[in-house]
């Protein structure tokens, strides 16, 4: 039952996001104490299972409850300009045309009166960032969280909200360092340590490689992954190799195996070692060791402490001599993340992890290839590496069919090459850039640290190569339309029922996979969008395709409604502007139909019916209510007169960077 109860827990962390306004603290942590308290009582009991269930989904909608209210700061909900600031500067991020850090607000002065955030994010002229451990004073403009930029979409104020940040924006002036007030404590002297160590590192691979080289070599080391350029991102996505750029359970499992294969191929040099001690487990014990200082060096994100988790479970299952890759594994690592941080549920990056991981235990446990040891031909292949080469394809075939439905759902993107580009690359990424990365990082104190560069820089070259390759194949990008949140819990629980149940009802996993993939493409797209600052509308014209009118740059926003329509055009295409007419007034264009429209939505039998990135009445930390903002109501064509719409700039340093 045990892999069945971290499900439940992430169902009530998923209650508890779907809440309209935040839950009662105390109440939700009585009812899952109360419930708890249940199922020890009927532990003996025929209602133990049902019971167990009920507590976990409690316990789980308290505990993303106690960790909001935990974490509880302030949010900026209107725009502010000439900010004054003082603070500490904690991380800092080089991208490729701007720089980013994150400020710890010391004080806070504006035209408006005292306010106080506890941190914000600014955008900066590319190689103008402070140091991480600095104390800085400067003057910002600074903007709401980024909202969501259609209704369903990913709500990035969230994802700031739970990493304490109030506001993001971007820095007017020039940047003054100053003696601190007080002392920064421990934790942002440890920060400016590692973030020293990674600019040591990067500039080593920099003396050695450079470009998309350089910038792909420091992310997979690193996790400083902005800096890459636009070209191969977008090529790195499009072929399914983009999950190589962020640290992940891949690159743990890489490290980890390295670091525990080397040790234990030392250790066996010495055969009173060998024979006389565990060197199994002392391997498994360094390689636990190397990926805890990964962890650090990658910068340990949300994603990364998965991913370290996981990796944990399983050496430590190695030391205490029990099997590493079950379902059990997977259930503790999963219930870990979720209780330290339930925010990860509604992140892609977990989504995709667990799930690639889930399929792959599944096929772990099916029967090994090319095993019959009467078929002369079979072992002639399996001696061959051809048992190694089939599972190497199933491996990257059922980990690409488990992630699809959240690719499609955040990116708007399938692979169909993704099994190819896989199959091409991370035999190389895995055997050659990886363990080179590794060697470096050992060689450099000593100074020998160059040729394991450009051994690494020779293997990124060829991921380059393959990933522009397959990213130029006819019908390489895979777009998909944007659906509703139904469509994915569907496919989510078609996943899990495939792969935990036992018996022949497992195959109902399968018939329910083919009605979330039916219900997907069958979601209607809508007929109007309007950005929450009214600049830009979107209207679906007779040809079925978005029209625009719009009265400011707004790239980032058009290039998500494109891709939310499947829409390859880009956002400076001039066909997204036909048969739009303006003047002073305003702007008219016909939507499908014939009907002549100024505001708008989605046409439905009776009219039009408002989709609103904020339903009414939904107010969450870090998305406060505002009286009145996105009522969702249904207006009679041609007779519904515009309405003022409650303005949420888009973000500062994301329209920077455009």
């Amino acid at each position: 039952m045990l892999p069945w109860v971290p499900i439940a827990f992430g169902t009530g962390i998923a209650f508890y996001f779907a809440a309209d306004h935040e839950p009662v603290l105390s109440v939700a942590a009585i009812v899952a104490i109360a419930l708890c308290a249940v199922a020890v009582l009927l532990r003996r009991k025929k209602m133990f299972p049902a019971a167990v269930m009920v507590a976990a989904v409690a316990a789980g909608f308290a505990v993303a409850t106690w960790k909001t209210a935990r974490i509880a700061h302030g949010v900026l909900a209107r725009p502010m300009f000439s900010v004054a600031l003082t603070g500490f500067v904690e991380t800092r991020d080089i991208r490729e045309r701007t720089d980013r850090f994150v400020l710890r607000v010391a004080t806070m002065e504006s035209p408006r009166g005292p306010t106080k955030l506890e941190r914000v994010r600014l955008s900066v002229k590319k190689g103008t960032a402070p140091d991480v451990g600095s104390f800085v004073e400067l003057k910002a403009r600074l903007q709401p969280p980024l909202a969501p930029l259609r209704p369903g979409s990913y709500d990035f104020g969230r994802d700031l909200y739970f990493q304490g940040i109030g506001a993001s924006g971007f820095v007017m002036g020039a940047i003054k360092a100053k003696e601190p007030p007080a002392s920064g404590g421990l934790l942002l002297g440890y920060a400016a340590f590692m973030q020293g160590l990674r600019d040591a590192i990067d500039a080593r691979i920099r003396n050695v490689l450079e470009g998309d080289k350089r910038a792909i070599a420091t992310a997979l080391l690193t996790g400083r992954r902005d800096a890459i350029s636009e070209p191969v991102n977008d090529a790195m996505f499009i072929s399914g190799l983009g999950h190589v750029l962020s640290i992940s359970g891949y690159h743990m499992a890489v490290v980890a195996g390295v670091v525990f294969f080397a040790v234990r191929a030392l250790l066996a040099l010495f055969p009173a070692l060998a024979t006389g001690f565990p060197i199994k487990k002392w391997s498994a014990a360094a390689a636990l060791v190397a990926a805890a200082f990964y962890l650090l060096l990658s910068g340990a994100e949300v994603a990364t402490q998965r991913s370290f988790f996981m990796t944990a479970v399983v050496l430590i299952a190695v030391m205490v001599d029990r099997r590493a890759i079950t379902f059990r594994t997977l259930a503790v690592a999963a219930l870990i993340v979720l209780a330290m941080a339930p925010e990860a549920l509604v992140h892609p990056s977990f989504q995709m992890s667990f799930a690639a991981t889930l399929g792959l235990v599944i096929q772990i446990g099916m029967p090994r290839l090319f095993a019959s040891p009467d078929n002369s031909a079979a072992a002639k292949v399996a001696l061959w590496g051809g048992r190694e080469i089939m599972t190497l394809v199933l491996a990257s075939l059922v980990a690409g069919l488990a992630t699809t439905p959240y690719a499609a759902f955040h990116f708007h993107r399938v692979t169909p090459y993704g099994l190819l580009a896989n199959l091409a690359a991370m035999p190389v990424v895995s055997a050659v850039v990886m363990p080179a990365g590794l060697l470096g990082l050992v060689a450099m104190p000593f100074g020998f640290d160059g040729v394991f560069w450009a051994i690494m820089g020779g293997g990124i070259d060829w991921m380059i190569v393959v990933t522009q390759w397959v990213a130029a194949l006819p019908g390489a990008v895979g777009r998909m339309a944007a659906f509703g949140i139904g469509p994915l819990i569907t496919a989510s629980a078609a996943i899990i029922l495939f792969g935990l149940l036992r018996t022949p009802l497992r195959w109902s996993g399968a018939a329910l996979l083919l009605v979330a993939v039916v219900w997907a493409i069958r979601v209607p797209q809508p007929d109007i969008l309007i950005s929450a600052d009214g600049r830009n509308v979107g209207v679906r014209g007779a040809d079925g395709r978005l029209h625009l009118m719009r009265t400011a740059k707004d790239a980032f926003l058009v290039r998500e409604w494109l891709a939310a329509d499947a829409d390859a055009r880009l956002s400076t295409d001039a066909s997204l502007a036909e048969g739009v007419s303006c003047d002073e007034a305003g702007c008219v264009t016909e939507a499908a139909g014939s009907a002549l429209v100024a505001l708008a939505l989605r046409r439905s039998r009776d009219g039009f019916t408002l989709d609103a990135v904020k339903p009414r009445g939904l107010d969450r930390p870090w998305s406060p209510g505002v009286a009145g903002e996105g009522e969702t109501t249904i207006l009679a064509p041609r007779l519904a007169a515009p309405r003022a719409i409650d303005a949420t700039p888009a973000e500062a340093d994301v329209q920077a960077d455009e």
